[in-house]
């Protein structure tokens, strides 16, 4: 089985989510069992929502349930070196010389909005393994980039 890395907030958050799951799953089987005290099934529109329901939520604990049993946590403060690797904090300079600055994170902790973009983006797998100095191109959708590394930290 393949390790899903990521830091340990991204971890915390997978189990908060997980216990909330947990505690929604009565709630449905209990509206599971209200719209069927309905009568005839085939037109219970609150039935159908809920066994729905149901199928997302187990759906969903099983999917975080195999993350978490898979995680490797990383903590980026115990980490060094001149190479870019996961939980790493990177500065960039752009086209333009403007500086953006990223972490490397897992793919359910990835906000590209607060700077965190997974090691499996375009982006994150560009700058895996590189070192300051170094030049970077990156195809994304809306076309080429060019990025310069200027720090790595570990923090």
């Amino acid at each position: 089985m393949e390790k899903v890395p990521m830091l340990a907030e991204g971890y915390e958050k997978l189990t908060a989510d997980l216990k909330l799951l947990r505690a929604e799953r009565p709630k449905v089987v209990d509206a599971i069992e209200e719209a069927r005290a309905h009568g005839d099934l085939s037109e219970n529109a609150e039935y159908h929502a809920a066994k729905e329901r149901q199928g997302q939520i187990e759906a969903q604990i099983s999917d975080i349930e195999d993350k978490v049993s898979r995680a490797q946590i990383i903590d980026p403060t115990t980490l060094s070196g001149d190479r870019i690797v996961f939980g790493a904090t990177v500065t960039l300079l752009d086209e333009n010389d403007k500086p953006v600055r990223y972490q490397i994170v897992g793919q359910t902790e990835a906000d590209a909005n607060n700077g965190r973009i997974s090691y499996n983006s375009p982006l994150g797998r560009a700058l895996i393994g590189k070192q300051v100095e170094d030049e970077i191109e990156v195809t994304v959708p809306s076309g080429d980039k060019f990025y310069l590394v200027e720090k790595i930290e570990f923090i």
